[in-house]
């Protein structure tokens, strides 16, 4: 019996390859991206495409009887990004997406799940938020996402029924690791980490395989077309339990001290003259970036299986054996 196809955009990216993992259970997998995956990047195996997402010819050859897309692809945060870089992100991260709606409307999928982020929500004022919290995005990634949400949320199959399904992912931790939690981690490995306030400021987290697992349930449930959810583990954690967690993992004992905050916010405004982007800098890893995720649970019946110490764990295990650490 043939399988029902599904495609994954941005799948050679860093949560691309559990995506594809997970959906290889249900159907049979496609991916595109810009350039030719490696063979080893996949768990399963894939019938692979090359093309952009702003390229409407590539996107309906590889979309062309898929009843299910996942669109993963994105160009993401960068802190204090150059405005020269606002028309790369709106071709990436919004006519991206129009064109992966419009094309999933020619050809009759059933599902279209995009990957979105708690950015959307800009600064939370050290509240928990939901899916009904007002959005302020602050950056250039946050404010292009919010925008790719609104093409997608009104897009309709052919029988007039919601098409697409949001997931704003709380940040994404594992093996393939990124950004700043990539850089916490190695800071802390090398013992050159030393915290900067009381770490009090909450965040919310999501292994990549639990974050892979509920973009598998939103393909699929009937309930989610049409519908907006935060992702995480179910928890929000003060910055200092998730050090304590990667210094475990570590085999390393946690920072003992910290600096104040006001001495450091000054210096860095006076480092700025050098690097404009200290003091923001400073601000994004103070801010509190948390949300509630019940909502996903309550409708679509998911729940992370993988706790901080144990995602800690096994991403810190993986990164060493791969000699990445």
């Amino acid at each position: 019996m043939r399988r029902p196809v599904c495609l994954v955009t941005g799948a050679t990216g860093a949560i691309g390859p559990g995506v594809v993992a997970a959906m290889s259970a249900t159907h049979h997998v496609r991916t595109l991206s810009r350039r030719a995956p490696d063979p080893a990047t996949f768990r399963v195996p894939v019938e692979a495409y090359t093309g952009d997402v702003t390229d409407r010819d590539a996107v309906h050859r590889a979309m062309h009887g898929a009843e299910v897309v996942v669109h993963l692809a994105a160009l993401l945060h960068i802190v204090d990004p150059s405005p020269t870089m606002r028309a790369e992100y709106e071709s990436i991260n919004v006519a991206g997406t129009q064109t992966v709606i419009e094309a999933a409307q020619l050809t009759g999928v059933s599902r279209v799940v995009l990957m979105s982020t708690i950015a959307v929500y800009g600064y939370a004022g050290g509240g928990l938020l939901d899916e009904e919290s007002p959005t302020a995005p602050d950056t250039l990634y946050g404010r292009t996402k919010l925008a790719a949400e609104q093409l997608a949320l009104p897009a309709r199959r052919t029988d007039g029924q919601p098409m697409a399904t949001v997931l704003r992912s709380a940040a994404v931790y594992g093996p393939r690791v990124k950004g700043n939690y990539q850089r916490l981690v190695t800071a802390l490995a090398r013992r050159r980490f030393v915290p900067i306030g009381r770490g009090e400021n909450l965040r919310t987290l999501i292994y990549e395989d639990d974050l892979a697992a509920a973009t598998a349930v939103a393909a699929l449930h009937p309930a989610a077309a049409g519908r907006v959810y935060n992702v995480s583990d179910g928890a929000p954690h003060p910055l200092s339990v998730i050090i304590d967690a990667i210094s475990l993992a570590l085999d390393r004992p946690p920072p003992r001290w910290h600096v104040p905050v006001a001495p450091v916010r000054a210096a860095l405004r006076a480092a700025s003259v050098i690097d404009r982007r200290l003091p923001r800098m400073l601000d994004k890893y103070l801010e509190a970036a948390a949300v509630d995720a019940s909502r996903i649970q309550r409708e679509l019946g998911f729940q992370a299986t993988t706790g901080l110490v144990d995602g800690w764990r096994r991403t810190i295990e993986t990164m060493r054996r791969e000699g990445r650490l």
